[in-house]
C-alpha cells in the first residue's frame, strides 16, 4: 500500500539557520500520527512544508503522490492551526456554509456539508446559535469541523486541546479517535500522554532532527512494563525482582520504575498488581511498554 504522506531527505534552511535536517518519514493510512518536539524543533516548519506554504531547500515531500500545495490535494489535505478562530457574531451554520463555498460548493450543497459536518462532531443541534454564545470546548469542536469539510484523507491539527479543560481534552480526544476512520489525523501537541493514549506513531523533532517511535507495539525480544507509584517506597527494585520472569528494574524518574521481563506464560501484569496489593503498595498507573516520555528523553540523552 502506497504511503499517504513520503519525505525524503527533507531539510529547510532559513538563512544560515537549518530549521529541518535530512529529515525521512512515511506517513500511511490508519490511526492518528503524532509530531512533538520542544519549541524551536522544527514542528512548524514541517506542518507548513505540509501545507505547501513554504517548499524544502533540499528533498523532496509527496502527499498523495502529489507536492504539497498542488491543485490536485485540494479538498484532500486540511490544517487547523493552534489559534484558528471562529466570528463570534454569526451563527455556526453560515459560517461553516461559507468556508464549504470557498471549496467550490454550491448554496445548498454548502449547508448540507455544514450540516454533516457539526453531526460528526456531535453539535448539530447548536448550528443556529452564534460562535460567542459557546464554550471553549464547543468552539473546538466545531473549528475541528470545519477541517473536516469537504471530506478530505489528511487532516493535521495543531495543538487541538491546548487551553482545554480535563473534560474538554478529553472530548477532543474522543472525537479524533472516532473519525480516525474517515481521515488520517496528524497532531502536534506539547501533552505527551494525550498522544501515547490516541496515536501509535509519533515523529519526534529535536534541533531539526527527526527520529521515530512506536506508542503499541513491541518489535523486540525484550518487553517492558512501566509502573507509576503514588508514594516513594523501600527497596522497590530488588522486591520487584523477585517476581518469576523479571530480569531487571531500574528507576526512569521520580517514583516510576522500567521493569524488563521475559514472558514465562503467566501473565506479568496481574502478578505485578498483586505484588502491589500484598506490599500495600498504592499505584498511580501500570504501562505496557515504555512511556512515550521516557522513549523520548531515554534518546535525548543518547
Amino acid at each position: 500500500m502506497r504511503a499517504l504522506i513520503t519525505g525524503s531527505g527533507l531539510s529547510k534552511s532559513y538563512g544560515a539557520k537549518l530549521a529541518l535536517n535530512n529529515v525521512n518519514f512515511e506517513i500511511n493510512k490508519g490511526a492518528p500520527v503524532a509530531l512533538v518536539g520542544p519549541n524551536g524543533a522544527g514542528k512548524t516548519t514541517l506542518f507548513s512544508l505540509l501545507c505547501g506554504y513554504i517548499a524544502p531547500s533540499k528533498g523532496s515531500l509527496e502527499i498523495l503522490g502529489h507536492k504539497p500545495g498542488s491543485a490536485a490535494l485540494f479538498n484532500k489535505v486540511s490544517a487547523l492551526p493552534q489559534d484558528a478562530q471562529l466570528d463570534p457574531r454569526f451563527n455556526i451554520d453560515k459560517q461553516l456554509a461559507f468556508y464549504a463555498k470557498l471549496q467550490g460548493m454550491g448554496a445548498k450543497q454548502s449547508q448540507t456539508e455544514a450540516l454533516r459536518v457539526l453531526d460528526l462532531v456531535g453539535l448539530k443541534e447548536i448550528a443556529k446559535q452564534r460562535a460567542g454564545d459557546l464554550s471553549h470546548g464547543m468552539r473546538k469542536r466545531v473549528t475541528i469541523a470545519q477541517a473536516l469539510i469537504g471530506e478530505p484523507q489528511i487532516v493535521m491539527l495543531d495543538e487541538a486541546t491546548a487551553g482545554l479543560d480535563p473534560i474538554h481534552a478529553r472530548e477532543v480526544r474522543e472525537l479524533v479517535s472516532d473519525l480516525s476512520e474517515q481521515a488520517t489525523f496528524i497532531l502536534s501537541s506539547h501533552d505527551l500522554t494525550e498522544l501515547e493514549r490516541l496515536c501509535s506513531q509519533v515523529l519526534h523533532l529535536d534541533k531539526g532532527v527527526l527520529s521515530e517511535h512506536q506508542t503499541k507495539e513491541n518489535k523486540s525480544d525484550t518487553h517492558f512494563y512501566t509502573l507509576m507509584l503514588n508514594e516513594n517506597y523501600q527497596n522497590v527494585e530488588q522486591q520487584l525482582q523477585s517476581i518469576a520472569g523479571i530480569s531487571r528494574v531500574y528507576i526512569s524518574q521520580h517514583k516510576e520504575f522500567v521493569i524488563e521481563y521475559q514472558p514465562t506464560g503467566e501473565p506479568l501484569d496481574i502478578a505485578l498488581l498483586n505484588f502491589c496489593h500484598q506490599h500495600n503498595w498504592q499505584y498511580r498507573q501500570l504501562v505496557n511498554g515504555h512511556t512515550l516520555e521516557n522513549q523520548i528523553f531515554k534518546q535525548e540523552k543518547l
